[in-house]
């Protein structure tokens, strides 16, 4: 027997959003309860976004999340994180300016602040992989002269592994060749979620720009990631030295076509070593999906 079809409302919503503009777009279906892994793999893929975040009642957390890409599930995903709670807050459904959420990978708390929603990351790890400097490089189309001088690649991981790599300027940036294969294999030495290319060199109001490969989970760039943003203001902080809590990171000017994000990250820092962090931003409804499964 056929099991009766089920009809899924998808809200999609615009997550780190810049002036309410831009951002990057998630999948988020509340009471979530009754389906399976097989409707979220399948609700997934016809949404057809990076991830979609289904969201129902947990015993730990005020809310559980899943995630999952079209083609898999994953453990963490910062923007559909962010536009779940930005969600939640809109419809009046988070009651006070803390929040938190249940996921495979553990419990996170969750900020409100306003109308941004910030999520919990953990304190930074850092790998150094000076001995595929040449590969990395070949495989965005850089030489070292286009590296920020002083400045050296690093793993960095607070919940998920990015590779951080500063170049000199935005118009470097902006003339980067990914070879996807090639990043997809480093991506996949390094268990990387994605390379993470900055520059320092930005307008006054931001700390850097950037811009996300991750062909490894089927993104070949992406407009804003909250779980890379926590990893690059802990290297700007430990790495570059720059002594401040606070930082403003913009995503997806760059691509094509583009599509600006801002992100925020607030560091935990005592005795001069980071704990932990919270990054977040705003997430603005686009549009609703009436799917059936």
């Amino acid at each position: 027997m056929m099991d009766d079809q089920k009809k899924v409302t998808v809200q999609i919503l615009n997550a780190f959003t810049e002036n309410d503009q831009g951002g990057n777009p998630a999948g988020v279906v509340l009471h979530a309860d009754a389906l399976s892994h097989e409707n979220k793999l399948a609700i997934a893929q016809k949404v057809g976004l990076s991830e979609t975040a289904f969201v129902y009642s947990s015993n730990t957390a005020d809310y559980k999340l899943d995630f999952y890409t079209p083609t898999k599930q994953i453990a963490h995903c910062g923007h559909a994180t962010i536009a779940t709670f930005s969600y939640l807050k809109q419809l009046g459904l988070l009651k006070g300016k803390t929040s938190s959420k249940e996921t495979i990978d553990g419990n996170r708390k969750i900020e409100i602040q306003g109308d941004l929603a910030f999520m919990e990351q953990l304190a930074p790890t850092y790998v150094d992989p000076v001995e595929r400097e040449n590969d990395i490089l070949n495989s965005l189309g850089l030489t070292k002269a286009d590296l920020l001088s002083n400045a050296p690649i690093q793993v960095v991981n607070t919940g998920n592994s990015f590779l951080l790599i500063p170049v000199k300027d935005v118009k470097t940036l902006e003339d980067i060749t990914p070879y996807f294969d090639a990043i997809e294999n480093i991506s996949e030495e390094f268990n990387l979620i994605g390379y993470y290319v900055f520059t320092i060199d930005a307008v006054a109001e931001i700390d850097a720009t950037t811009r996300m490969f991750a062909p490894r989970y089927g993104i070949l760039e992406e407009a804003a990631t909250g779980m890379a943003a926590g990893p690059l203001a802990s290297y700007l902080f430990d790495v570059l030295q720059q002594k401040q809590t606070n930082f403003k990171i913009q995503q997806g000017k760059y691509m094509s076509p583009p599509s600006s994000s801002a992100l925020e990250v607030q560091l935990r820092v005592e005795n001069e070593t980071i704990t932990g962090l919270m990054a977040g931003g705003k997430g603005v409804v686009a549009n609703e999906l009436n799917i059936e499964i």
